[in-house]
């Protein structure tokens, strides 16, 4: 219907001019006696080349509604055009141009060779003079034919230029950047370059950051920290998963690539970002700094994955044992042992007895829960059926199983290894010989642990949508402990 309002007025212009030519004797037989036969030619001429531009404005009109997309489907709601905007421009113009040649040649019957001799002179000299701008019109047109990048999407032209298409001219391409600001990029620029589309084949794509690490760092121990990193990053994908290789082998030390999926060119510098600041951390948690140029003579030898100076480091972070001081976390620290798990194995299973808790120096722990086998269909639709349920991901410095270390409940959930893990074991029998040296720790641990357990609570039914838990008491867990403790 659209279409057909479109093309109305041009038709009906058309149609009327068809009737004047039609009526032109009986016009002809009025008009002479009273303007004269000069009045009577001008009459048909104006007729004749209103008749031609009707014309091209019907095929001006038809060819914006070949070009004009409809439905659905774009990134903004409208499917990209079907004929370029610039084709549309060129055929446009050349439609006018055909018709005011015709007019010309056929209704005042002039002779438009010589016209068209001159008017290509003209255009070489003007051409020669506009060489630039009328190479990136050109170019501007086999862009928009070809398609290689359509509005909404997000290019890098060059390390530092990127943006998304916000308009394709007749001369130039303009980009929006992340930070807002308009860059305005010739179409010869752009054709006669290499870029990156972020936004085709499809949303998502790879993205790297580079990394160097001594040749002291253990290949798999590296790659296993700097994974670690990539599962926590914000705005990192899921799926296709992360990996990490080995890039080269340099003076320096190792080169490793983290290899990342993303879905928005927009925020890729944020998921970069992210990426670094976990990795950076999971490194310093291990003891492991970047690699350093050979030439400097500061050299700090990483820290191996079961050092003392890493349990301890670990034990400090925690805020459970901020109440012991540095002589007891260090007793501690000696005393924990390590597990090596590889991906897939379980750390500690639901319903399990337990008497310890485990500390992660390494890898990436997920927290599941198994729901009854009876659950109704409401809660399976939820993701709450039988099998097990995600609860929350666990990264390095983080701790799980303190209730069982302090109560001696069984295990409330099973914790999975994601990727290859290093974990730390503190037993009851390393934290009964303290506990009984200093009875008012236990009241001090009571606390933290009720305040660890109302914040992960409320963080569960955030993320849940349930409705908040009440606090847990932390006079109710001291009774506990002591009883289990027998102090």
């Amino acid at each position: 219907m659209n279409a057909l309002r479109r093309l109305s007025a041009p038709c009906a212009v058309l149609a009327l001019l068809a009737g004047l030519a039609a009526a032109k004797p009986w016009l002809h037989a009025h008009l002479e006696p009273i303007a004269g036969s000069s009045l009577s030619g001008g009459f048909d001429i104006a007729v004749a080349a209103a008749a031609w531009l009707a014309a091209a404005w019907g095929g001006a009109r038809l060819i914006d509604l070949l070009a004009a997309g409809n439905g659905s489907g774009g990134a903004n709601g409208q499917r990209p055009p079907r004929i370029p905007r610039l084709l549309a421009d060129l055929l446009r113009f050349f439609v006018y141009g055909v018709a005011v040649l015709a007019i010309l040649a056929f209704v005042l019957e002039q002779p438009v060779t010589g016209l068209l001799a001159t008017s290509g002179v003209a255009i070489a000299v003007l051409g020669f003079a506009l060489r630039n701008m009328i190479a990136d019109i050109f170019a501007g047109i086999a862009l928009n034919i070809e398609h290689p990048y359509r509005l909404g999407d997000w290019l890098e032209l060059s390390p530092g230029v990127a943006g998304r298409v916000d308009e394709i001219n007749w001369r130039a391409t303009r980009l929006i950047s992340s930070d807002g600001t308009a860059i305005i990029v010739p179409n010869g620029i752009v054709a006669g370059s290499r870029f990156t589309n972020y936004s085709r084949p499809a949303s998502a794509f790879r993205a790297t950051v580079p990394i160097l690490l001594d040749q002291e760092v253990p290949v798999e121990r590296a790659k296993r920290i700097l994974m670690s990193a990539l599962l926590c990053a914000d705005g990192v994908l899921p799926t296709p998963r992360p990996d990490v290789i080995v890039d080269g082998v340099t003076p320096n030390g190792v080169s490793y690539l983290a290899r990342f999926w993303a879905d928005d060119g927009a925020r890729l510098s944020l998921v970069r970002d992210a990426v670094l600041t976990a990795a950076l951390a999971n490194l310093a948690r291990a003891g492991i700094e970047p690699a350093r140029p050979k030439q400097e003579m500061h050299r700090r030898r990483p820290a191996p994955p079961d050092g003392d100076g890493l349990r301890h480091g670990l034990l400090r972070r925690l805020d459970l044992f901020d109440a012991f001081d540095d002589e007891e976390v260090e007793a501690l620290a000696r005393a924990m042992r390590p597990h090596h798990l590889p991906a897939g194995a379980a750390a500690v299973r639901q319903g399990d007895a337990g008497e310890s808790l485990f500390v992660i120096a390494e890898g990436v722990l997920d927290v599941q829960v198994t729901a009854p086998a009876n659950a109704s269909p409401a809660d399976a639709e939820g993701g709450r059926g039988p099998g097990p349920l995600h609860l929350i991901r666990l990264r390095p410095g983080d701790l799980f199983g303190e209730m069982s270390l302090l109560t001696g409940q069984p295990r409330s959930a099973s914790v999975v290894a994601c990727t290859d893990a290093l974990v730390f074991e503190l037993e009851r029998s390393h934290l009964d010989p303290l506990l009984r040296r200093r009875p008012e720790l236990a009241e001090r641990l009571a606390e933290l642990m009720a305040e660890r357990q109302s914040r992960n609570s409320a963080e569960r039914d955030r993320r849940h949508g349930a409705a908040p838990s009440p606090p847990v008491e932390s006079q109710a867990l001291l009774a506990r402990l002591r009883g289990f403790f027998k102090l």
